[in-house]
């Protein structure tokens, strides 16, 4: 008390004493709240978030973590920024410039931390919606990176419109502004957009994936990434094929990853000199040999015309795998086969030839 008694003089001094109108009291006590403030988010960092990050270490789920990380990431400009805030709120400085400066630069100050925060449960959504285990496939990572961008974009306009918005700005005016500013720029990067939001269909609608062969008109190829604005293919020579994702959504895909079973169709001829009764021997002996192949399944076989030099057959079998070597081996297995036979049962294959008669 005789302390309080002996510091209220040099208080009554204080009060008469102005700086830019501002009495010294509310100067020191403003200056004390943002020393203060200061140092109580420094003890607030350095000591309470480290003892909260152990204790999230130990708890199975990943969302205190993602938490904790928010907080850990508010820089330390951020706390002052805020404690001198308050000190200036205190001090009740009546310049209406002075304040809306203030005002103004503490709204950026939340409003980009904001953004910060809701950018960081956004990533951790998405990875958890897409990955497992906190992996994520390549073509997955391709199409959360451009979500993001656009979420970004999003994100950074909304935040613009309401920084001008509380600096006074007519806001009305200004979303048209941007409206006819975002169409123009649309009209700019119509292909970029374009492939931007084709990665997406790719994504979703999965017409093929990385490792997929495809045909692409005359091009043909193992996918090996698939990008924001263009997909890679490797073709079958070695090459890389570099597609825009706009044209791959807009024109036929064959994709061979997808086949479960292949159809396959060959014709030969006979020599028209062969007798009918082996002609008619003929299905049984092709159709026995499909039969023995292991990953052949005939379809039919039939004496399909009267060629220009030959009796020809059409044959049609499937082969129960989609790759394509496996599907060579089965023709070629079948090919030796049929030769075998047909040199057993004297039957002639024939060529192309031509006969010429004379007449004198």
């Amino acid at each position: 008390m005789q302390a309080l008694e002996f510091i209220k003089p040099y208080l009554a001094q204080l009060n008469e004493i102005t700086i830019w109108g501002l009495s010294a009291e509310k100067i020191l006590i403003a200056a004390a709240i943002f020393i203060f403030g200061g140092v109580f988010f420094k003890f607030w960092k350095t000591k309470v978030l480290h003892n909260l990050k152990k204790l999230a270490r130990r708890t199975k789920t990943d969302l205190d973590d993602t938490l904790i990380d928010v907080l850990d990431e508010i820089p330390n400009y951020f706390y002052w920024a805020v404690a001198a805030f308050a000190a200036f709120y205190f001090l009740g400085v009546e310049n209406e410039t002075a304040q809306k400066i203030v005002n103004g630069i503490f709204i950026v100050f939340v409003i980009f931390r904001l953004i910060a925060v809701i950018q960081k449960f956004t990533n951790y959504t998405f990875t958890k919606m897409w990955g497992r285990d906190g992996k994520i496939a390549e073509e997955k990572e391709t199409a959360l990176h451009g979500i993001k961008i656009v979420a970004n974009i999003l994100l950074w306009s909304i935040g613009l419109l309401l920084i001008l918005s509380n600096l006074g700005f007519e806001i009305g005016t200004l979303a048209a502004s941007l409206g006819i500013g975002g169409v123009a720029i649309a009209f700019a990067l119509q292909n970029i957009l374009g492939d931007l939001f084709s990665s997406f269909a790719i994504y979703f609608d999965k017409p093929f994936q990385i490792g997929d062969f495809v045909v692409i008109g005359d091009d043909s190829g193992t996918v090996k990434k698939i990008g924001l604005k263009t997909t890679r293919i490797t073709t079958l020579q070695g090459e890389e094929l570099v597609v825009s994702n706009a044209e791959l959504t807009s024109t036929r895909v064959k994709n061979f990853k997808r086949m479960r079973t292949r159809r396959a169709l060959f014709t030969f001829g006979v020599v028209y000199s062969t007798p009918l009764k082996k002609l008619k021997k003929i299905p049984e002996i092709v159709t026995t040999i499909i039969d023995e192949v292991k990953l052949a399944e005939i379809d039919r076989v039939h004496f399909r015309e009267f060629g220009d030099s030959s009796l020809n057959f059409e044959v049609v079998y499937y082969v129960q795998t989609r790759e394509y070597i496996d599907y060579m081996n089965t023709q070629q297995e079948i090919n030796f086969a049929i030769k075998e036979a047909f040199e057993k049962e004297n039957i002639e294959m024939a060529f192309p030839t031509r006969t010429i008669y004379l007449q004198k």
